[in-house]
């Protein structure tokens, strides 16, 4: 078990229940996990912390969201992140994190700006494109490979095709499961899943179920467009904690 004092308990349950609400359907909610638990350590430490919590907190949200989702959108990202993931690897030893953390938050930034300036975003949604699946796709899988932050760059696809609540929230559901069944692998390979990790995120995981719980509950009582609202403002604050994580 890792020798983690009570304020990094604390901190790591706040990280665990983010990530469960983000798999019962509050996407958003998830990307606080490993800036909140580098408070108090390593921001690589604490994505290998939590990879098993996302994993385990999957399958309550695969179930709930089992025939929620839009295999087209799948389709066009999947390969595109999958492809991120192996990049992520490749470079896990060279690229700095406060450098791809800083890429996130100004992406995630940038768009969420966009959408509150531009309200005809709101309006009707467009079609799923390979091209564009395959480019935020890359992002995403590379961005949640090196601190589980693959949310803006797969917002930036998914939001403008105005997908319904419902099915929004399990095909993010679905993407992101996936994503994490691959990272499993590089992960092992790098140590990132090493025992004391692996006893924390066990004793975490309760809470992560519990969350995923309420996030079911929650995302089926927001009326549709405080969902998108919520989302995109959730977006912003943030990438904006991103932001000034990387340049701090």
């Amino acid at each position: 078990m890792l020798d983690l004092t009570i304020g990094t308990w604390v901190l790591a349950i706040i990280a665990a229940a983010a990530v469960g609400l983000a798999k019962g359907g509050l996407a958003m909610v998830g990307m606080i996990s490993v800036p909140v638990l580098s408070l108090a350590m390593s921001p690589v430490q604490a994505a290998g912390l939590m990879l098993p919590i996302y994993v385990v907190s999957d399958i309550g949200g695969l179930i709930a969201f089992r025939r929620d989702f839009d295999l087209r959108v799948l389709a066009t990202a999947l390969p595109g992140a999958i492809a991120g993931i192996g990049i992520g690897w490749a470079g896990a030893h060279v690229v700095p994190v406060d450098g791809v953390t800083l890429i996130v938050g100004a992406v995630g930034l940038i768009f969420a700006l966009n959408a509150l300036l531009r309200p005809a975003l709101s309006g009707q949604g467009r079609a799923p494109s390979p091209a564009r699946g395959t480019f935020w796709g890359v992002l995403s899988g590379y961005t949640s490979f090196v601190s589980h932050a693959g949310a803006p760059p797969w917002q930036v696809y998914v939001q403008p095709l105005r997908l319904p609540a419902l099915i929004y929230a399990g095909t993010t559901t679905w993407f992101f499961a996936i994503c994490n069944w691959v990272k499993l692998i590089p992960y092992a390979a790098l140590g990132q899943l090493s025992p004391a990790n692996l006893k924390a995120a066990a004793v975490l995981m309760p809470v992560a179920l519990l969350a995923v719980w309420a996030g079911l509950r929650l995302v089926r009582i927001i009326p549709e467009a405080l969902f998108y609202k919520l989302i995109t403002w959730g977006l912003l604050a943030v990438s904006l904690r991103l932001v000034w994580q990387a340049v701090a």
